[in-house]
């Protein structure tokens, strides 16, 4: 019903800078907050950032001030723009949403494929 596409991974020296961009679709009827996780081999899966449809957004303290989350209502797609990067944001980052879906307008969280980021030193 709803599908998220990652895109803009890849592999960055240190210091350097990424974009990951996340569109939806699908059969949506509202888009509440969304956001960008991440999980490093080995390690659980921690969020990185959200951003409510009002763009109110919220980062994790080790991202702060290098990071930043925006979206496109328009578009249904949602932005991580990351700066500074260091060795330890290597991992897969995962796009996250939360939809309301028609014709039921019905509550659906929906996850992408995750996309891989590796910073190297």
């Amino acid at each position: 019903q709803v599908q998220l596409v990652e895109s803009g991974g890849g592999l960055v020296q240190a210091g350097g800078s990424l974009r990951l961009s996340c569109a939806a679709s699908g059969s949506i009827f509202k888009i509440n907050a969304m956001g960008w996780y991440r999980q490093a081999p080995g390690k659980q899966r921690e969020l990185v950032a959200v951003i409510t449809s009002g763009g109110r957004t919220n980062y994790a303290d080790s991202v702060k001030g290098r990071f930043t989350i925006s979206r496109d209502n328009a578009k249904n797609t949602v932005y991580l723009q990351m700066n500074s990067l260091k060795p330890e944001d290597t991992a897969v980052y995962y796009c996250n949403a939360n939809t309301i879906v028609v014709p039921e307008y019905r509550y659906l969280e929906v996850w992408g494929q995750g996309t891989l980021v590796t910073v190297s030193s």
